[in-house]
Order: C-alpha cells, then structure tokens, then sequence
C-alpha cells in the first residue's frame, strides 16, 4: 500500500507542530504505519482525518512517537561518570548549577538529577526538565512510577525518596518535586534555555536525521556556558566535537571550550 507521507508529514507540521521531516526517515514512517493500523484507517489522509476528530487518537498518536522508554539511572555506569564529573569539574566553578535535562519523558531523569543532587547537599542547584508532550510532562510533574522503573536505585535511596503507592507503584517525595520546574519544549522550533551549567539530554538525538541532530548539538552548545558539560545516551557519541565548540571530557560528556 502506497502512503502518501508528503501529505501527512506537512498536515502534522502544520496541525500539530511537529516537524516529522526531522527524523530518520524509514523509522518514522514505519512507526506511523503502526499507530495507524490500530485506528483501522488505511490511507495517511484517512488517518489525519482520525487525528484531527478523535482526541485520543491524537495523544497516542503523540505519545507514540515520542518514544518514551524512561528509567530512573538509565545506564547506571554512565551516571556514575556523570556524578564524578559534576563534583570534580561542575560544582568547584559553578557551586549552584543550572541543569537542563532535555526531552525528559516521564521524569525519572530529572528526579535521579534531584537525587544526586541531594546526596551531595547541592540544595542551590536548578533543574530545569523539558518535554514536547503535556501528557507526558504531567505524568513526570506527578511522579509516580512502576518498580522495573526504579530497579537501579539502591534500597537506602528507594525508601528516603520514594513512598510505596497501590499498585506496585512508588510515588517520589514533595523534596525532589521542589527541586525541578517542568517546562514544554520542543527541540526542534522551541527557544533553548541558556546560560546552562550542565545539559542532559540522552537517547533523543538518534532519532534524528545527521542534520538535525548536528543543529540541535550546536544549539546545545551555545545553550552552555564555557566549562559547562553535555551527557549524552550510550549511542549518542559526538563524532568531532571541536565542531561544536565542545571537547570530550569523559564517556558520553563533553564540556564547552
């Protein structure tokens, strides 16, 4: 079946805001055959026709190809070379740090951030944690997740910043909720927010096509103050980051020169 994915990509843009054209190409429109099929549409212009009558067609639609896969220390080895980084290179020049964690899904990204933040008494910190999905930005304000979610949180940690909930379910404590503003944001068309100490933003920019991604790692240097840091997602190296202005410091981290 043919699909006209020219058609559908410019309704999105144009209905929803979302600029389809920025990501790999053959991933996107076969997540989009997916979500279709299960609305028992059978053309892209029957399904914009779905999207644009049915609201909860539209937030999974969304929710769908915003890829939500979240954990609390995703990459566990990784965050503890982030955690060492940010005492030895962040916290002696910049003591009360602004973090920016970038597309950060259900918010166990900026709370493991509140967590670290807390372990080492760093209260002056601020983390800013930006979303495209209000759904998905009220579910991270709310914070309350599954225990596979939470499985690389050592037990100590698990009952001084969690409170078991029905459903095998922990809900985070009102202290790390303070510690975090929640903003929409969307990478692609959206301001960045500057002057940032530290940038977090990982396993997003392999969506994307080389060009976008390069943009959006431009801005996220400039969006940085000299000596401040990126980390990225385990597949997400930085070939050449001179490019950038950015030098690597340590696995997936890379500090603006």
């Amino acid at each position: 079946m043919e699909l006209n994915f020219d058609f559908f990509n410019n309704w999105v843009q144009a209905k929803l805001g979302i600029k389809l054209t920025a990501y790999k190409q053959r991933q996107m429109q076969r997540r989009i055959g997916n979500i279709m099929r299960t609305t028992g549409a059978k053309t892209l212009e029957e399904y914009a026709h779905v999207l644009e009558t049915d609201a909860q067609a539209r937030k999974a639609f969304i929710e769908h190809l915003t890829i939500n896969v979240t954990e609390f220390y995703r990459n566990r080895d990784l965050f503890d070379v982030f955690e060492k980084q940010l005492l030895t290179t962040i916290i002696p020049k910049f003591p009360n740090p602004k973090i920016w964690s970038a597309a950060c899904s259900e918010g166990a990204e900026p709370y493991t951030l509140a967590m670290i933040l807390e372990k080492h008494h760093l209260q002056g910190a601020k983390i800013i944690a930006t979303d495209i999905d209000d759904d998905i930005l009220a579910k991270a304000h709310q914070g309350c997740y599954r225990k596979d979610q939470l499985k690389n949180i050592a037990p100590a940690d698990l009952n001084k910043y969690f409170t078991a909930v029905a459903g095998d379910r922990y809900q985070v404590t009102s202290g790390l909720k303070k510690q975090i503003v929640f903003k929409k944001q969307d990478l692609l068309k959206n301001l960045y927010e500057k002057n940032c100490q530290v940038i977090v933003c990982r396993n997003v920019t392999i969506y994307f096509k080389p060009e976008v991604r390069d943009e959006v790692y431009q801005k996220f240097s400039d969006s940085l103050v000299t000596g401040g840091i990126l980390f990225t997602g385990a597949t997400e190296t930085i070939n050449f980051p001179e490019q950038f202005n950015l030098r690597k410091l340590d696995s997936f981290i890379y500090q603006k020169i």
